[in-house]
């Protein structure tokens, strides 16, 4: 599982029928300490509804195609948890809803 940060969405009217209705999202990897991207996009199926700004959990490869919404799909990147808190070493570094 890695963190990255929703940047955007991606929209695409031609595409492959089992990937018709999938939502796609533009994801930037982060680092946790500091929450500061690093410049490494990726586009990913939306699983679980996150939105822009939020700070989710994306996996790849295989486990990308083992949640209900991807199950079957050509899915390099899905999107499985939206995150709530992340504590580094015994500081909380972020908590949802309380950014700056």
């Amino acid at each position: 599982m890695q963190l990255a940060r929703v940047k955007g969405t991606v929209v695409s009217t031609h595409k492959s029928p089992s990937m018709e209705g999938q939502r796609l999202l533009l994801l930037e990897r982060i680092e946790p300490a500091g929450l500061a991207g690093k410049g490494d996009f990726v586009v990913a199926v939306d699983a679980v509804g996150a939105n822009s700004g939020e700070i989710v959990f994306y996996v790849t490869g295989s486990s990308a195609r083992m949640t209900e919404a991807t199950k079957g799909k050509p899915s390099d990147a899905t999107i499985i948890a939206i995150v709530d808190q992340i504590e580094k070493d015994g500081t909380l570094t972020y908590s949802k809803g309380q950014e700056a």
